[in-house]
């Protein structure tokens, strides 16, 4: 019996009985050629891919040189022939300098140059003071051009002999101790300095507005002078019901203290607020 091609061969003994080995053995001839046909279509293609790629960077090389224009290293320009580089302009200082700010003390040191009203409200404001933890009330207030009348002792001569033009007192009380400020008003710095110097004597105390009369006469009292352009500020410190003042009554000194600070906080706000209005008025 014969086969024809392509036919699978049988085994030996004639029996129909395929040859399963020589059957594997092609099938896997078979495999291996198809795999190696696709191994190499792979490659081609690949080095096609890469053959047209490499020509589109050279082109776009070409097209994208410095000057824009497609040209060459060595077709580029020299440094010289490169534009310049500006010069950005410099910033520029005036040489004149600009006048110092105004002095605030200056404003209230002369007559001349402190200009601002003088009210009792410019100086002693609102209705109590406050001061850190403290917090006085505000007794009754008074303003005068009759300078001796609010005084006591030999104090009246001093304010009038240096030229007083009038006093601002006003009175505060805390805890059963009260203190008054007498604010005495010179022409110029040196006859209120003069003043706060000669003092003797104090300023009389003022009460009502819920302070009674304190440092009744006989009494004794802390009293203090001091001065601030041409601002003489005088201040007695006592108890309401009249007990004496020793060292030991921390609480008279510091209420004193208390009161003369803020007596002289309100004297350099006033400069600072006439200085800050000199400063930007216009130029005459």
């Amino acid at each position: 019996m014969s086969f024809g091609q392509g036919e699978p061969s049988w085994g030996p003994g004639g029996t129909q009985t395929p040859d399963w080995a020589a059957l594997a053995d092609e099938s896997a001839a078979r495999k291996r050629r198809k795999r190696w046909l696709l191994i190499g279509g792979g490659v081609l293609a690949t080095a096609a891919i890469g053959a047209i790629v490499a020509t589109a960077v050279i082109s776009a090389n070409k097209n994208n040189s410095p000057t824009g224009s497609g040209k060459n290293a060595s077709e580029l320009p020299a440094p010289s022939d490169l534009p310049s580089e500006t010069a950005e302009p410099e910033p520029s200082f005036s040489s004149v300098a600009p006048p110092p700010p105004p002095n605030p003390k200056d404003y209230i040191s002369d007559a001349k140059k402190d200009r601002a009203p003088i009210t009792v409200d410019a100086f002693f404001p609102g209705k109590k003071l406050t001061m850190g933890d403290r917090v006085y009330a505000k007794g009754a207030t008074q303003q005068t051009k009759h300078c001796a009348a609010t005084t006591k002792g030999a104090l009246g001569s001093v304010l009038v002999n240096n030229g007083c033009d009038q006093v601002i007192r006003a009175t505060y009380s805390k805890d059963g101790v009260a203190v008054t400020v007498g604010l005495a008003v010179f022409p110029t710095e040196a006859q209120a300095k003069k003043a706060a110097r000669q003092a003797s004597g104090s300023v009389a105390t003022l009460s009502g507005s819920g302070v009674p009369t304190f440092c009744p006469a006989g009494s004794v009292c802390r009293r203090t002078a001091n001065s601030y352009g041409r601002y003489a500020y005088f201040a007695i410190s006592g108890f309401t019901n009249g007990k004496s003042v020793t060292t030991a009554d921390k609480n008279v000194y510091t209420t004193g203290n208390d009161l003369t600070n803020f007596t002289f906080r309100q004297i350099h706000r006033r400069g600072e607020l006439q200085a800050s209005v000199a400063a930007t008025a216009p130029a005459s």
